[in-house]
């Protein structure tokens, strides 16, 4: 169960109601609701873009999507040429997004929190699976790619 429980987008929630909570208890704001609400409507759409994306790219690939899972082909082309973590990147752009939007300042500092974790928990074992897997075309890939844009 907890397997479950622990993926990338249950953090982005957590995250989520954390900056919500932080910003409806906070009278702190930017002063500038029309470009918070213009800019992070542009990054919360450019997070969801990314994922999109990613995930026709690996469905296309035909491996997983799943953090925990053992993937099956080393996906290097569509967005994977930009980055080897378009769908983290689109989560960080989504929580950027949205505490832009609920003009919530004093959430910021969660950002790069979130990314830490992320890093932490899932990026950093999946890339040691993709370097035990993948070897030499791995060693490759990363040269050419960096891991978040």
């Amino acid at each position: 169960m907890t397997k479950w429980i622990d993926v990338p987008p249950i953090w982005l929630l957590a995250a989520l109601v954390l900056a919500w909570q932080i910003g409806e208890r906070s009278a702190l704001t930017l002063g500038a609701p029309g470009l918070t609400d213009f800019l992070g409507g542009l990054m919360v759409g450019g997070g969801v873009l990314l994922i999109v994306l990613a995930a026709i790219e690996m469905r296309r690939q035909q491996t997983t999507i799943i953090p925990h899972q053992e993937p099956s082909a080393l996906v290097q082309s569509g967005i994977f040429r930009r980055s080897r973590n378009p769908i983290y990147l689109g989560d960080a752009l989504i929580l950027t997004g949205l505490i832009l939007r609920w003009d919530a300042p004093l959430a910021l500092p969660l950002v790069p929190v979130f990314v830490w974790i992320i890093e932490r928990r899932f990026i950093l074992p999946e890339e040691d699976r993709l370097r035990r897997k993948f070897r030499a075309d791995w060693h490759r890939y990363i040269e050419k790619t960096r891991r978040w844009f």
